[in-house]
C-alpha cells in the first residue's frame, strides 16, 4: 500500500514538472533575446541599417549585440562594425573608444591589422570642413595631434603587419602626414620669425629638421634658422645652418646670394 505522503509528494513532482514544461514551451529559443537565432536577427538588422546609412539605429543594435554575444567572434565583429558606424556618423571619440576596446580585448585577433588601420583612418582627417575652406586654411596650419596619432597607428600597422592588405595605403598616408607635420612646424617657426621671436623661430625650425629631416619643408626650415641666427647675431650658428642648406639643397632659391643673381638684362 502506497503511503499517502508519498502520493502527495509524487503529485507535487508531477505538477512541478508540468509547470517547468509549460515554462519551457513559453520561452522557446526564438523568443530568448540571448539565443543565437535572436542575435543573428539583431545583427542582420544592424547590418541593414548600416548599409542604409541609418547609423544611429545601427549603433544601438550593435551595442546590444556586443553585450549579449560577449566573448564570441560575433562580439568582435560587432565591435568593428561599431567603429565604422561611429566613424560614418562623425562620432570620432566613440569610434576611437570602440577601437581601443577591441585592441585591448582581442590582442591576437586576425583583424588586428584592420583595427590599427581604422584607428589611423579615424584620426587622419584631410577634410578641412566648410569653415576651413571658406577661410582658405591649410591643413598644416591646424593642430596636428590627430595627425600624429594617425601616424603612430599607421606605423604600428606597417611594423607588425608589413604584408597586410592595408600596409601600402598606410605607407602612403605616413608620407603625407610626415610632410604635413613638417610643414606645420615650419609654419609655426615662420609665425614666430614674423613676430621677431627669433629664438622661438630657430628652435621650432630645428625641431622640424630633427623630426622630419627628409621632408620637403626641411629646406625652408634651414633658411629660417639662417635668418633667425643672423637676427640674433649668432654668426657661427648662422654659417653652420647655411652650409647645411647648401649641402642638402644646392639648387635652393635660398642658396643664391644677391651677388649671384643675374641682372635683368642677362639672358644666360
Amino acid at each position: 500500500m502506497i503511503n499517502k505522503s508519498a502520493e502527495r509528494a509524487a503529485a507535487r513532482v508531477v505538477a512541478l514538472a508540468g509547470l517547468l514544461a509549460l515554462a519551457a514551451c513559453s520561452s522557446t529559443p526564438k523568443d530568448d533575446p540571448n539565443s543565437q537565432a535572436s542575435l543573428d536577427k539583431l545583427y542582420a538588422e544592424a547590418k541593414e541599417d548600416l548599409s542604409a546609412g541609418a547609423y544611429d539605429r545601427a549603433i544601438k543594435s550593435l551595442e546590444r549585440v556586443e553585450g549579449r554575444a560577449a566573448g564570441t567572434l560575433m562580439a568582435q565583429q560587432a565591435q568593428l562594425d561599431l567603429v565604422w558606424a561611429n566613424y560614418k556618423a562623425n562620432e570620432r571619440a566613440a569610434a576611437l573608444t570602440a577601437l581601443d576596446r577591441f585592441i585591448k580585448l582581442n590582442p591576437s585577433s586576425p583583424a588586428m591589422d584592420y583595427a590599427l588601420y581604422m584607428k589611423g583612418i579615424v584620426n587622419f582627417n584631410e577634410d578641412l570642413g566648410l569653415f576651413g575652406r571658406l577661410a582658405g586654411q591649410d591643413i598644416s596650419e591646424r593642430d596636428q595631434q590627430a595627425a600624429r596619432d594617425a601616424m603612430l597607428s599607421f606605423n604600428q600597422l606597417i611594423e607588425q603587419f608589413p604584408d597586410s592588405q592595408y600596409a601600402d595605403d598606410a605607407r602612403t598616408r605616413v608620407d603625407y602626414i610626415t610632410n604635413t607635420l613638417a610643414t606645420y612646424e615650419v609654419h609655426v617657426a615662420r609665425y614666430y620669425y614674423n613676430r621677431n621671436a627669433f629664438i622661438a623661430a630657430a628652435n621650432r625650425a630645428q625641431r622640424a629638421l630633427a623630426d622630419f629631416p627628409k621632408a620637403p619643408a626641411a629646406e625652408e626650415a634651414l633658411q629660417l634658422m639662417v635668418q633667425s641666427y643672423d637676427k640674433l647675431g649668432l654668426t657661427q650658428l648662422r654659417d653652420d645652418a647655411q652650409r647645411v642648406l647648401k649641402l642638402n639643397f644646392p639648387q635652393s632659391v635660398y642658396v643664391v646670394s644677391p651677388q649671384e643673381k643675374k641682372a635683368w638684362w642677362k639672358l644666360w
